[in-house]
């Protein structure tokens, strides 16, 4: 399984975003498993399709979910606390609340790999 963040995500689904076609190549050779996404990056993918590509970009995302190609990980509290330790100590450096999702995600199930572009 591989977790993905909100640049990938906008990417694959953008036909316009700069990266789109990396994107859809490195996802050619991913493994067939679903992408990996916490509810933080979803939000903030539905945010920037919407502002691109309006609903049509969305219900996309959408589609993605309902076809099981994208999976929603419901944060645990251990996760959630580790989130928010994770913003205290790296407050002087841009980490938002996705981007502490992704980390306390990758730390809490093993992963080391993250599909993005930025």
């Amino acid at each position: 399984m591989m977790l993905t963040d909100a640049g990938a995500l906008v990417a694959l689904l953008d036909a316009d975003d700069p990266a789109h076609a990396a994107c859809v190549a490195a996802a050619q050779r991913l493994p067939a498993d679903p992408l990996l996404t916490p509810w933080a990056c979803f939000t903030e993918t539905m945010s920037l399709l919407g502002s691109v590509g309006g609903y049509r970009y969305r219900a996309a995302l959408w589609a993605l979910r309902a076809a099981g190609r994208l999976l929603l990980h419901d944060l645990t509290a251990a996760e959630a606390d580790h989130m928010a330790a994770l913003m205290a100590r790296w407050q002087d450096t841009p980490m938002d609340l996705a981007d502490a999702s992704l980390v306390a995600i990758a730390e809490g199930l093993g992963l080391r790999r993250v599909f993005n572009y930025w």
